[in-house]
């Protein structure tokens, strides 16, 4: 029996940002350059062990370029990048109050944790897991460990939404149902399969 479902960020409550344009605008550079720089140290980023300082200094060094500011520009890119998808909120909202118990685990960095807890948005849900708080990713079995430990449940009983097959895969290896989020009609019929009625 299902008794908490479990939200990704970033494709699922959001529309999918891309942070990376914002950046690359404001830096004046191409993105596509930026992107591959900025991909070596994303995991590191969204784990919390390097801060974002110190991310645009290893960035800027490679690009060769002068980045001096006391303004977080990952933040203000998540301020204008980030869109919500206000129909699956108002589902999490349903879920909460049939009794469900609802949780979100993302892969995201400090700047968009501020802006998660500035706008509120920690109403939604009974459990939040950032792996820029806790040390580690997903797929890493440990962090939807952690996310059932907070939420009270065993895995069998909870349900993991995510728009990404791999994140998928390792909720399942720690024994949690996966639904691979396409878009909101297609997750209300996933979600009847589990027994989820929904208005």
């Amino acid at each position: 029996m299902i008794k908490a479902v479990i939200f990704d960020w970033g494709g699922v409550l959001i529309d999918n940002p891309h942070l990376i344009g914002y950046c690359a605008k404001s830096l004046r550079v191409n993105a596509r350059v930026l992107e591959s720089i900025f991909f070596k140290y994303e995991s590191k980023f969204q784990k919390g062990v390097i801060s974002e300082k110190k991310l645009w200094n290893k960035i800027s060094s490679k690009l060769e370029i002068y980045k001096s500011t006391n303004k977080s520009l990952w933040g203000e890119a998540v301020k204008n990048v980030f869109t919500d998808k206000k129909e699956v909120y108002r589902l999490v909202l349903e879920l909460k109050n049939k009794g469900f118990k609802t949780g979100i685990l993302s892969n995201t960095e400090l700047p968009a944790v501020k802006y998660f807890y500035d706008n509120k948005y920690d109403k939604y849900f009974d459990a939040v897991v950032f792996s820029c708080i806790e040390g580690m990713i997903k797929p890493n079995k440990n962090i939807y460990l952690l996310a059932l430990k907070k939420l009270k449940v065993k895995p069998q009983e909870a349900l993991f939404i995510d728009n990404s097959y791999e994140n998928i895969f390792g909720a399942k290896r720690a024994g949690i149902n996966g639904i691979l989020f396409k878009n909101l009609d297609q997750l209300k019929k996933e979600l009847k399969k589990f027994l989820v009625k929904l208005d």
